[in-house]
Parts: C-alpha cells; structure tokens; sequence
C-alpha cells in the first residue's frame, strides 16, 4: 500500500518546483556554504532532494553532490535540472531510512522536510536521523529543517499552507496534541493535469524533542533557529510565528 507522500510525489514534480516555498534556494545554499567556510573539498549528501534545488546549486558552486530521493518523478525532473544547468550531481533512489553509507560524506543536508517529518512512525523518522549521523564523518557536519510543534498551538496550519502554496489546497485539518502529528486533506492536480485527493500525516516536533534524539545519537552539538523560506541565519531566535524550525548539528 503506498503512503501519501508517495502518491503526492508520484507525478508532481514541475508542480512541486512552481509551490513558493521552493523559490528559496539562493539563500538556503548561502547559509550552508557558511556553514561549511565555502570549503570546495567538502562532500555533501541530501537527502530527501526532491527536484534537485538545493544539491544543483551546491554543484553550480562546486561542490561534490550526492542526492538521495524516494521518487522516481522527482530524480527525473532533478537529473533533467542538471542536464539543463550544466553540472553533475550523483542522484539515487534511495529511501531515507534504508540508507547503508557509513562515513562517507563531510556535510549532509535534509531542507524542506526532505523524507524527515513525513513518515508514519517515530521509528521511522529516528531511523533517517540515525542514518544522517552514520552517513557523516567524524566531526561532520549536519543541517536540516523541521516542522516546528509550537506553531499549531498559536496558529491555524490550514491557513498558513493555503497562504503559502500556490499549486494545492489544505482541507480539513486538525492537530492532535498527543502526537503532534497533522491530519490533512490536500487537492492538487499533478504533472499530467489529473486532479488528485490525499489524506496527509505529518509530525512535528518540539526543540526538546529534537535536541533529544541528536544527544541520543551522539552528536556533539545542537543548534536550532528559526527559519524562513530563503532566509536560514543563526541570528533567527525560534518562536512560536516560525513554521520550520532550522537544526544544525556537528558529529
């Protein structure tokens, strides 16, 4: 039985690069490059890639680029981007929390929920974060953004995603507070033009929570922000008007 985020990601992969908050890739790439002191020799894996935004950019600025996705729609739109853009990114299906590289990469990003927050089960989405931290080397260096749980306890979700999305529409949603997990109708018309009807499952998560499952895996240091959509800074104090939250950890 397919998952929600495997229907969605079926066909939708022009669409997905139209949603506004993927147009901000400029400015999420400049954060990482200082992240990593604009160090050329760094190898860089992400996960949950998608269309290949973020890794492409990396490539355009010379970075050796690794690009992990689940759909096969998503990893052609990617590898067409960068047919198009002139530069060479590995792009692999892949699914997060099969991941088996053990030491390999400098820097691994995971922008945009990128697999983690998605999946069905804790267990799950602790298995990507596992799989992250094997993936890095000694002192490595780990970025990602997640779903901020103190947003929904201030703010209508349904109303933030219906005002940030361009290609979809948000019904019918609540918010259990036991879980911190989003239940969700959501309307889209795919690449092909077929309209289309998911239910949606997606967690949250607390700062405490986060911080909590890095020490579990042994990561040395745990910073979390605030973050907007092409806009990622250490100066952003999270509250509870941010949406996502911005983790940076080091191995």
């Amino acid at each position: 039985m397919k998952q929600w985020y495997e229907d969605l990601f079926e066909n939708y992969a022009e669409s997905y690069d139209k949603e506004s908050f993927t147009q901000g890739t400029i400015g999420e790439v400049d954060f990482i490059e200082q992240e990593i002191n604009f160090d050329k020799t760094k190898t860089i894996l992400d996960i949950g890639c998608g269309t290949g935004r973020h890794a492409i950019e990396l490539a355009k600025r010379g970075y050796t680029v690794t690009g992990v996705d689940l759909s096969d729609a998503q990893l052609k739109r990617a590898n067409q981007k960068a047919s198009e853009a002139g530069v060479k990114v590995n792009f692999l299906k892949r699914d997060a929390r099969k991941l088996d590289y053990e030491n390999l990469f400098d820097v691994v990003i995971m922008i945009c929920e990128g697999a983690f927050s998605l999946m069905e089960t804790d267990e799950m989405n602790f298995q990507i974060l596992e799989n992250a931290k094997n993936s890095l080397k000694d002192n490595g260096k780990f970025i990602f953004t997640c779903l901020n749980a103190l947003f929904p306890l201030y703010h209508s979700v349904k109303d933030f995603l219906n005002e940030n999305s361009d290609e979809s529409v948000t019904k019918q949603l609540t918010f259990d507070l036991e879980t911190y997990r989003e239940h969700s109708t959501l309307d889209f018309v795919d690449d092909s033009g077929e309209k289309k009807t998911i239910i949606c499952n997606e967690r949250y998560f607390t700062p405490s929570e986060i911080t909590w499952y890095l020490k579990t895996l042994n990561f040395k240091k745990i910073d979390i922000y605030g973050c907007d959509t092409g806009d990622f800074t250490r100066a952003k104090k999270l509250t509870t008007d941010d949406f996502e939250m911005l983790v940076v950890a080091e191995r």
